[in-house]
């Protein structure tokens, strides 16, 4: 019997949760040098990447590392109660935490998300067939839903990273979810 996603989910962000400070540093810093390794990232010009919070992979790195090979940055925002946009930063970006306590920039250039070439992808959990659990509120299904019907992997490539413990044995997707291009994690 598989586990629901509910339960999935919160067994994945209980072990998050238990990482030391410094064992979720040393994994971020594995994670993020190995996302900067990918070939996709490296042809990659329009990266989207989130923004940590509490407990998730920092991945302020990859963004600095992308800013200095001339990369263009964009993070996503919040709109409504269903909507995800993507929105450009740059080292002098403002920023405020939204309702959900997520940092998002004040103002800045949208763009549409099928234009961005690689979007790193915040995971709660995940498993070996790049399925996916998020928070639940399914902002990153809905904006990237036109990556549901492909025959073909089109822009932009999701990478999820997470920390290897929030590694399950078997999701079973849902009709409108969006599995990964690849996940990045902490352990070979």
């Amino acid at each position: 019997m598989t586990a629901s996603i509910s339960s999935l989910r919160q067994q994945a962000l209980s072990a998050r949760r238990a990482m030391s400070d410094e064992a979720r540093s040393r994994a971020s810093a594995i994670i993020c040098q190995r996302v900067c390794e990918l070939p996709e990232y490296y042809s990659s010009k329009a990266v989207g990447c989130f923004l940590p919070m509490h407990d998730e992979v920092d991945t302020r790195d990859i963004i600095e590392r992308a800013w200095r090979a001339n990369k263009r940055i964009f993070v996503p925002v919040l709109r409504g109660d269903a909507q995800m946009v993507f929105c450009e930063i740059d080292p002098d970006s403002e920023l405020e935490q939204n309702r959900f306590g997520i940092w998002e920039p004040i103002r800045g250039f949208l763009i549409d998300p099928k234009v961005l070439d690689l979007v790193v992808t915040p995971t709660v959990a995940f498993d070996s067939d790049h399925n996916r659990i998020g928070m639940g509120s399914g902002y990153y299904d809905r904006c990237f839903a036109h990556l549901r019907n492909r025959k073909q992997w089109i822009r932009p490539k999701l990478v999820g990273v997470a920390f290897q413990c929030q590694k399950v044995e078997k999701i079973t997707p849902n009709p409108w979810d969006i599995p990964l291009y690849t996940v990045v994690s902490d352990y070979d």
